[in-house]
């Protein structure tokens, strides 16, 4: 059907949503807006669905929720997994309790158990939920650390990760069967309740969860012995306040400050200009605070609290905040150094789109490396196969949009863990006598100057889709021979699952299929794009290495400049 054809079959739809009837009466009248909520159905992709708050078929609602959920359901069915059940989890966004519930009651008229968190908690806390229950799959009401407008379904399948392409494709299959989201069938929540199809879940898996928590600590002694050390925590308003904080307990620190303003939930973010702690303006408060307390770390995390961001203070006592690739690289090679037993199967596990500082980091422990997909799910894969198969030790996971997991009790991104971690390794080095800064500079005079960024530019409605595609085949069909004066070496086109060479050989990648392009350049030097999956951007990611900081930001900013030159046309 048309937009106009899917407007009007919401518009009289006589049971609608009286909140949801009031923003379309807002827009009557407004083409331009109506269009782009009617154009397509909000798209249900490999990591679920995300996008903005209000009426229509792509936006989140009511509807679309139980579309979604009615498409979970089948998968659920199909698995004989009724019994075993669903958990949900949800964060501090607007309207994320009440679609938890909907998920629920879509579930229960299915007789498919819930086990649904009776208030906010992290994701990474819904997948370890997962596997302590024994549940079929899972879901968390979140849009990560998206604007306040929006919000997001994401699903799990039953080992707790994210859905790889071919599971996540069985659902898109059956969500894209419900005929008319406006009449999926739901049950009744106190009924649900009374029959125990819904069950409210909270301090039993909060405390499981902390249980593990202590083994992500390498050495209780250094966090419970390194004098007047000093941490400073956000949770930018979203899940992560109780779990962060009583875990840093746990590991013997007491001298920690919570940002008080940023500590209560709030789904406006009314704080930051975005609950993002790869923005360094997201920790204004906390630098703040690091001040007035002398603290040796600033710790921020994401709303759904997968993603941390750390900041350090520097020789004149500025914080610094690090890239999730350089947070990551620390982590690395402290979990690899202080463990004398290294297994000789060990693995960490990376990105396409994340720093090679890591590798080299692992090659020096002796730990083989491995390069995934763009996404935790696919390291979340890789973690549940060679538990299977016994081919590898899982070590460490990260990826360079601030996204780690030190231990496999979960199996997303982690940024519980991650605070836990960076705590100790921040309270190592200052029993050392230096800062993570100090201890960073020294991995790069042994490693080399590994230098990154990441450039996004942000394209909405169909116009956006259009150019975001225009971009992509221009690259695809007149590649670069060249970028900064370095040559190509090779071109890895993730769609065909094809590496070609400067000389024409084409090798196959081993990799599932993505719309992703990365451009190999001499001296270990490369840049990618690749479509955001959750949002209306492309992102361009690049990567550089030479034996001096000054030599690599210079040739950073000059391969940057020969692909932006490449896509001003299409701007």
């Amino acid at each position: 059907m048309s937009w106009r054809q899917e407007y009007e079959r919401w518009h009289s739809f006589a049971s609608l949503d009286k909140n949801l009837r009031t923003q379309l009466d807002q827009i009557q009248g407004d083409e331009q807006s109506l269009e782009d909520a009617y154009y397509k159905n909000l798209e249900f992709g490999t990591g679920g669905m995300r996008g903005k708050l209000g009426a229509g078929t792509n936006r989140m609602n009511v509807y679309t929720i139980r579309r979604a959920a009615e498409g979970l359901a089948a998968y659920i069915e199909e698995r004989e997994g009724q019994e075993k059940g669903v958990a949900i989890a949800y964060d501090s966004r607007y309207m994320s309790k009440e679609f938890a519930v909907e998920t629920a009651k879509v579930l229960g008229n299915h007789d498919i158990q819930s086990y649904v968190f009776s208030s906010l908690r992290p994701t990474p806390e819904l997948s370890f939920a997962v596997r302590y229950l024994g549940a079929a799959g899972g879901v968390v009401i979140t849009a990560s650390h998206n604007p306040p407008e929006y919000n997001g379904f994401k699903v799990y399948n039953g080992d707790g990760g994210q859905m790889p392409p071919e599971e996540a494709g069985t659902v898109i299959k059956f969500v894209d069967q419900v005929e008319n989201e406006l009449t999926v069938e739901v049950a009744d929540q106190a009924e649900l309740e009374q029959s125990g199809l819904l069950k409210w879940i909270d301090e039993d898996v909060d405390q499981a969860y902390l249980d593990e928590l202590k083994t992500v600590n390498v050495n209780s002694e250094v966090t419970k012995t390194v004098e007047d050390f000093s941490v400073v925590f956000t949770p930018l308003h979203g899940t992560a306040k109780m779990l962060v904080e009583k875990g840093l307990s746990q590991i013997g620190l007491t001298n920690v400050h919570t940002v008080a303003e940023q500590a209560k939930p709030d789904p406006e973010f009314s704080t930051v200009a975005s609950p993002n702690p790869e923005e360094h303006q997201a920790f204004e408060m906390a630098i703040n605070k690091g001040k007035e307390t002398n603290a040796d770390i600033l710790i921020a995390t994401d709303p759904d609290a997968d993603r941390l961001g750390i900041a350090v203070p520097d020789e004149n006592e500025e914080y610094q905040v690090l890239t999730g690739n350089q947070t990551g690289a620390l982590l690395l090679d402290y979990l690899l150094s202080q463990n004398k037993d290294l297994p000789s199967n060990g693995i960490m596990i990376k990105t396409i789109v994340t720093s090679e500082f890591g590798r080299v980091i692992a090659n020096h422990y002796g730990v083989t490396s491995l390069d995934t997909l763009t996404g935790f799910k696919f390291i979340g894969e890789k973690i549940k196969e060679y538990e299977e198969t016994d081919q590898h030790t899982f070590l460490f996971g990260y990826e360079e949009s601030y996204g780690y997991l030190v231990k496999d009790f979960a199996r997303d991104k982690d940024a519980v863990q991650a605070a836990m971690l960076s705590a100790e390794v921040a309270a190592y080095w200052k029993s050392k006598g230096k800062t993570l800064l100090q201890a960073l500079e020294g991995l790069y005079k042994k490693h080399g100057y590994f230098l990154e960024d990441l450039q996004s530019l942000k394209m909405e409605g169909i116009s956006g889709s259009q150019q975001i595609t225009a971009i992509m085949d221009d690259f695809r069909e007149n590649p670069l021979k060249e970028a900064g004066g370095l040559k190509v070496e090779s071109v890895e086109d993730y769609t065909s699952s094809e590496r070609t060479n400067a000389n024409g050989e084409v090798e196959t990648i081993h990799l599932p299929k993505a719309n992703v392009l990365k451009f190999n350049l001499e001296n270990d030097c490369w840049f990618c794009l690749r479509p955001s999956g959750t949002e209306p951007k492309i992102k361009f990611y690049y990567g550089v290495k030479t034996n001096s900081r000054r030599d690599s930001s210079e040739l950073l900013e000059v391969v940057k400049e020969s692909v932006n030159h490449k896509i001003q046309h299409h701007l």
